[in-house]
């Protein structure tokens, strides 16, 4: 998939206008690519249209459309979450009910970037990459965002028709896994292509 260009952005008045119907899609889209592990965390698989619209949405709610260097600004921080060479890039979402139990969780999570794999049937398992800025030594941030490079060995399997893909988080203080629906497991093969 190809970055978000400047030519995809909407003027603030024609992304009002067609809001609603570019939410209902993405919503659908969206929903397709999510899996959810466990009770607090959510792994949302990107893809270039739902980053045209979060660069949207930022945009909207900062009302940023006119500030000079505000699109380029999004661009840096959403074009990287498009899968691009062969790889799937997801956002790890980690949520707790209140403040509180949240720091503390997150501070427990450190070195959770060792400890989330992608294994695409009978293949070994992958390891994610994460982006290095959402995290510290003392805690990490309850957004993450992830890559899994997918080699030749992987790619025709992830392309198969019901092929088993699951995640697995296994970190010492938080462990769950999900297997991918049939509908995920395909968009995600189309990433790829």
């Amino acid at each position: 998939m190809r970055p978000i260009s400047t030519d995809e952005i909407l003027t603030r008045d024609e992304y009002e206008r067609r809001r609603p119907d570019m939410r209902r899609r993405v919503m659908a889209l969206k929903s397709r690519r999510r899996v959810p592990l466990g009770d607090h965390a959510t792994l949302h698989f990107e893809t270039g249209d739902t980053m045209l619209y979060q660069v949207h949405e930022m945009l909207r709610a900062e009302d940023s459309w006119r500030r000079p260097g505000a699109v380029e600004d999004e661009f840096a921080a959403y074009n990287p979450l498009i899968p691009a060479g062969g790889a799937l890039s997801a956002t790890l979402m980690i949520g707790y009910e209140t403040p509180e139990e949240r720091a503390h969780h997150l501070s427990e999570l450190v070195g959770i970037d060792r400890h989330v794999w992608l294994v695409v049937g009978d293949t070994p398992r992958l390891l994610a990459q994460f982006d290095s800025a959402q995290a510290s030594p003392t805690r990490i941030s309850s957004v993450q965002y992830l890559r899994w490079p997918i080699d030749e060995e992987r790619a025709p399997v992830l392309a198969a028709d019901g092929a088993v893909v699951r995640v697995v988080l296994d970190h010492p203080h938080y462990s769950a896994q999900a297997v991918l629906s049939e509908e995920t497991r395909r968009e995600l093969a189309g990433d790829l292509n």
